[in-house]
């Protein structure tokens, strides 16, 4: 398989090649097929890439990543700096840009963005300000990642100057900058309707919302007034059209009837390569899918040994090989092995039957006897890190079956799926989910999440002192090498307790028609389409 993702990788060159002379042509709608709606359109408030994809194009952070990388550039903000004791950031803001509805982008507009998801509001502006509703649900995000026990206060001390003093050290915070949750909003468009933010969304970016058909399509529109004149918008109008099903998004695009194709089946990405009007855009995911279990309810709460028992059931490899298909490799940690901080010397849990029956009766469930059955909540859309997730919860079931375990296949529609298993029911045990990297820092996957300690949004909710420890460490060292050393500890001790089993790292291939020019991916899973263009 690795010989055929090598021959993938030679013909995107020799593609990329051929056109890379090419001047951009604007004009044209590109139709996005992806598996599944979003949830919602505020990014202080969402968590899946279904939303974030749109936010990427309406909305701009501070900071930003380069194409194809987590390196920083500037964004919103065209410079900073950071003081000698690291606890404060001075960002200084690019002048003359305008939000979709016309008002203006300036320092007052990020104390309110980012200042509305602070518990105690500690912000200033500038000049008159608003007086910020409060919140109607949690931003997940802030949260989890426990920003109001790192940010003292946001002030904006001149109309493009804004000042973050933090409580503490906290290593990934320009990184987190750029995050989508710390997107820039309309401070007035928000308080027209702030209950309709979601559905009706304004920011500074390339494309502006038009709109949204429920669990059908979504269009933007190009923002002819964007800020950036290096490149496009080229496109006169973004279609993101949900197609649950991924053989047919990919038949959709074999008859032109989309023009680039997310996530399709492993399978799928053979006949593309012997199509001639499709091309094929890869890169290695920095993601990680992932069976947890519901750490709010015993027997999961305190029995390693039953923890382990599952580890040890799951023949992780058959799901590489026979759902992924090759287009993954079997996950030893819960990070990714490109990314700092990995931890080579962690075996992982073989895919053992027999050592999972001695677990299991060390657990005081010998042969599964006195163990009901259990719920396995399975995923009902394609992601990164997952290609199906209802086939894979088939083949743990099976498997679990075989060493004594019953388990039952659950699911919803995503947004039900994503919001119940936040809720930790008493009626789910084990869960599929997954993670594509933010911004290239372990603290990105360790902390958000596992670390239950920290917040009651960590959706694992596993609690464990030493590893909370661990990671506020991390944060709090500012040395990559050091901080390298400490998230290797932390994984070790995710390995011993087993709060979750790391399934697998996915490479990601996404094939479109031939006409699309410049689309790349990111290892952070964003959408980004100021620069695509149809020729």
């Amino acid at each position: 398989m690795l010989k055929k993702i090598g021959v993938i990788l030679t013909l995107i060159v020799f593609l990329c090649a051929g056109t890379a002379l090419a001047a951009p042509k604007t004009g044209g709608t590109l139709i996005f097929g992806r598996g599944g709606d979003s949830v919602g359109l505020d990014p202080a408030y969402e968590t899946d890439g279904n939303s974030f994809m749109i936010c990427d194009n309406v909305f701009e952070a501070l900071v930003a990543y380069k194409d194809e990388s987590t390196e920083l550039e500037p964004g919103l903000a065209k410079s900073w700096t950071i003081s000698s004791d690291g606890k404060t950031y001075t960002f200084k803001l690019r002048e003359g840009v305008k939000f979709h509805d016309g008002t203006p982008f300036n320092a007052d507009a990020v104390v309110f963005s980012i200042g509305r998801m602070m518990k105690d509001r500690n912000v200033k502006f500038f000049g008159k300000g608003w007086d910020i509703p409060a919140q109607e649900r949690t931003p997940e995000y802030w949260v989890s990642m426990e920003m109001d026990d790192t940010i003292e206060s946001i002030t904006a001390t001149d109309e493009y100057t804004v000042v973050f003093k933090l409580k503490r050290v906290e290593a990934p915070f320009l990184a987190n900058m750029g995050m989508d949750f710390a997107d820039i909003i309309s401070p007035t468009a928000f308080m027209i309707n702030p209950k309709e933010f979601l559905r009706n969304p304004v920011g500074t970016g390339p494309f502006k919302f038009v709109k949204w058909v429920k669990d059908d399509r979504i269009i933007l529109a190009k923002n002819s007034d964007y800020w950036d004149k290096a490149g496009g918008p080229y496109l006169d109008q973004l279609v993101f059209r949900s197609i649950p099903e991924n053989s047919v998004r990919f038949l959709e695009l074999k008859a032109g009837g989309i023009h680039i194709c997310q996530f399709p089946n492993p399978a799928d990405v053979e006949l593309a390569r012997q199509d001639k009007n499709i091309k094929l855009i890869a890169q290695p995911g920095m993601n990680i899918g992932y069976l947890s279990f519901n750490h709010t309810k015993e027997p999961w709460k305190s029995n390693k040994n039953l923890r382990k028992a599952i580890a040890y059931a799951l023949n992780r490899k058959a799901y590489v090989d026979n759902i992924y298909q090759g287009m993954g490799q079997v996950a030893k940690n819960p990070i990714p092995p490109t990314m700092w901080g990995y931890n080579e010397s962690i075996p992982g849990y073989p895919y053992d039957p027999e050592m999972a029956k001695k677990e299991l009766a060390a657990a005081g469930y010998p042969g599964g006897e006195g163990l009901p059955e259990i719920t396995l909540w399975s995923m009902p859309v394609p992601r990164p890190y997952n290609p199906d997730g209802l086939k894979i919860g088939v083949a743990m079931s099976a498997d679990l079956a075989k060493v004594g375990i019953k388990a039952r296949i659950v699911s919803y529609e995503w947004g039900t799926y994503l919001k119940r298993q936040r809720e930790q029911p008493e009626d789910m045990d084990l869960f599929q989910l997954g993670w594509t990297g933010d911004n290239g820092d372990p603290d990105n996957f360790l902390a958000v999440l596992f670390d239950g300690m920290a917040s009651s949004s960590i959706r694992t909710q596993w609690q464990n002192e030493e590893y909370h420890k661990l990671i506020l460490d991390g944060k709090q060292t500012v040395d990559q090498t050091k901080r390298a050393e400490i998230y290797k500890a932390a994984l070790k001790v995710f390995y011993d307790e087993v709060p979750a089993i790391a399934i697998a790292h996915s490479t990601v291939i996404w094939p479109a028609r031939n006409q699309v020019m410049d689309f790349k991916l990111h290892p952070t899973g964003s959408v980004r389409m100021k620069n695509v263009w149809l020729e």
